[in-house]
């Protein structure tokens, strides 16, 4: 099966976070700030609602956006280890 480039991609990769430096998905991005090398002094994540509604829009949303959420958990799963 063929799929756009962007399948599986709404979601940044949420295992290697560089401090600092935004990790962008299709549709979500992370950011992460330091105080220091003890403590994370910042998160925040963000949406873009223009690349969000052309996902929505997609005929493969469905399957693409369980499959985003199943590489979430499984990363979620994995870094609580």
């Amino acid at each position: 099966m063929n799929h756009k480039a962007c399948y599986g991609a709404m979601f940044p990769e949420v295992l290697t976070v560089p401090h600092g430096q935004p990790v962008r998905g299709k549709a979500f991005s992370l950011l992460v700030q330091r105080a220091g090398n003890l403590f994370v002094a910042n998160r925040a994540a963000s949406v873009d609602l223009a690349q969000w509604d052309d996902c929505c829009a997609c005929a493969e949303f469905e399957h693409c956006y369980r499959l985003c959420l199943a590489r979430l958990l499984l990363a979620t799963a994995i870094a609580e280890k």
